[in-house]
C-alpha cells in the first residue's frame, strides 16, 4: 500500500521506485492512494494512467477525489479507481472492488471531515456479503488518529489490513493486531521531501502567518523525493496478516 501520491513529484517517485520494489519485495498487488496525484488536488485520467503504468493495480482516494471534475464520470466505469464507500447513496463511483482475489474497501473518517455515513456501520454492511477468510484490505482515509486506530480495533480479525491515509505523515506503529489484522495509522505520502505534506513551504507558511485562504501549489523543486508505503504479508488460507513492515525510500528528482 502506497501513501498519498502528491502531484508530479509523487508520480515521478512512484514511476521510479515501484517497478524496482515490485521485483525486490516480490509484491503481488499494489494499492496507492491517488486523490492528490493531479497537481496536489484530485485525480485525472492522465495522472491515473501514469500510476497504472508505474505498476499500481488499484487507486484509492478520499475527500479530494472530487477536485478534478473530469474524473467523476470515470468513477462509474471499469477503471480500478475507488472513492470512499460511505458517501451517500447515489454518489458516483464505488468504494469496494476485488482484484486478483483481494477485496479492497475504501472508507473515509468523519472526525474533522465531512459528516458522511458511519464508516464503521458501512464496513459491517460490506463484510456481511464477503466470504469467510477473504483477503480484505481497508484504506481508512481520515484526519483523526483516534478514529483510524478505532477502525483497526473494530475490524481486527475480520479483515486482513486497515491502512490509514490522508495526513501525509507516516506513523511508526505498524503492527499486526491480536486477532490478525495488520494496521498502520497512516502510510504517509509520496512527493517532495522538502515540503509541507507535499506542498510548497513558502506558500504554506504564508497561509499560517496571514490566515488568508489561497491555493497551495505542490512543492516542485525539492532535489529529493520521499516514498512512503507499507508491505503486508497475508496468509491466503485464513485471510489474516502474518506481518506488516514500513517501506520508506528516497530518490532524486528527474529534471
Amino acid at each position: 500500500m502506497v501513501g498519498d501520491v502528491v502531484g508530479r513529484p509523487g508520480r515521478q517517485a512512484a514511476t521510479t521506485l515501484l517497478p524496482v520494489l515490485r521485483q525486490e519485495l516480490a509484491v503481488d498487488l499494489i494499492i496507492a492512494n491517488g486523490e492528490n496525484a493531479a497537481a496536489g488536488r484530485g485525480l485525472t485520467l492522465p495522472t491515473a494512467r501514469e500510476l497504472f503504468d508505474a505498476g499500481v493495480d488499484i487507486i484509492t482516494s478520499g475527500n479530494h477525489i472530487w477536485d478534478q471534475k473530469e474524473i467523476v464520470p470515470c468513477l462509474d466505469e471499469e477503471a480500478p479507481i475507488l472513492r470512499p464507500q460511505n458517501y451517500p447513496p447515489g454518489t458516483p463511483g464505488r468504494g469496494i472492488m476485488t482484484c486478483n482475489g483481494v477485496t479492497i474497501i475504501n472508507l473515509q473518517g468523519r472526525t474533522f471531515m465531512h459528516p458522511l455515513d458511519c464508516p464503521f456501520r458501512t464496513a459491517d454492511a460490506l463484510l456481511k456479503d464477503l466470504p469467510e477468510n477473504s483477503i480484505i484490505i481497508v484504506d481508512m482515509h481520515g484526519e483523526a488518529t483516534s478514529e483510524k486506530v478505532a477502525m483497526g480495533w473494530y475490524l481486527d480479525g475480520r479483515v486482513s489490513a486497515v491502512l490509514g491515509t490522508h495526513t501525509h505523515v507516516g506513523t511508526v506503529g505498524a503492527r499486526v493486531l491480536p486477532r490478525g489484522t495488520a494496521f498502520v495509522c497512516d502510510v504517509g505520502m509520496v512527493g517532495s521531501l522538502d515540503s509541507i505534506i507535499g506542498d510548497d513551504v513558502d506558500a504554506v507558511l504564508a497561509r499560517f502567518l496571514s490566515l488568508l485562504p489561497h491555493r497551495l501549489p505542490v512543492a516542485e523543486h525539492s532535489r529529493l523525493l520521499q516514498f512512503n508505503a507499507v508491505l503486508v504479508d497475508i496468509d491466503e488460507a485464513t485471510g489474516l496478516a502474518r506481518s506488516i513492515v514500513r517501506v520508506d525510500r528516497e530518490t532524486e528528482r528527474r529534471d
